[in-house]
């Protein structure tokens, strides 16, 4: 028997992730990465409009705790719970806004491979690529503020699209969705559904 058999309790767990906690899911998930939007954000106004040296711009966090903008494992852990989110939360979406789910997840899989390799450097210290602080693949050609901003970027666009098109089924969507993310989109049609002529 499978471990995710539909009567083991992990199974149960995830169906009710994707079933009647989806809203709540899918809102943490998104508060999560809008944060983590927001210190890429922060950090991009003080290179950019602030004019901070490269290594100063930490973002709002890494001024108060500096460690944070420099710690790989941080960085990896936050692209796992990308890719645990995404995957996760992918079966309470259907149709259009799961295949657009499905990009998002492909990419920051990638982003994920990214983080490993940068991980693996700074653990090791043995510097790929010809660099000698840890280097992804994509930084050989991208600075690593504007490589992440750019990742970030091509990840949530999708995850976006994804949700406004989750959140405004068509009736085939509709129909194939028991998320609880749309139960008001379900009352909101039958509510304005024409009445019958008068006999």
């Amino acid at each position: 028997m499978s471990a995710l058999s539909a009567t083991s309790p992990r199974w149960r767990g995830i169906a009710a992730l994707n079933r009647r906690l989806h809203r709540q899911a899918l809102n943490a998930f998104m508060f999560i990465v809008l944060a983590h939007w927001a210190e890429h954000l922060v950090q991009a106004y003080q290179v950019w409009v602030l004019d901070w040296p490269r290594p100063a711009a930490r973002g709002a966090l890494g001024q108060l705790f500096p460690w944070l903008s420099t710690s790989e494992w941080l960085h990896y852990w936050y692209a796992l719970v990308m890719i645990a989110g995404l995957v996760l939360l992918r079966p309470g979406f259907v149709g259009r806004a799961r295949a657009w789910w499905t990009v998002a997840l492909v990419i920051q899989f990638w982003h994920h491979i990214e983080h490993l390799l940068l991980l693996i450097q700074a653990q090791t210290h043995v510097f790929f690529l010809g660099g000698t602080v840890p280097t992804s693949v994509a930084q050989t050609v991208f600075p690593r503020v504007e490589l992440h901003l750019f990742y970030n970027s091509i990840v949530f666009v999708p995850m976006m699209i994804a949700v406004y098109l989750h959140l405004r089924p068509n009736e085939r969507e509709l129909r194939a969705t028991s998320c609880s993310c749309i139960h008001r989109a379900r009352t909101g049609r039958a509510a304005i559904a024409p009445e019958a002529p008068a006999a």
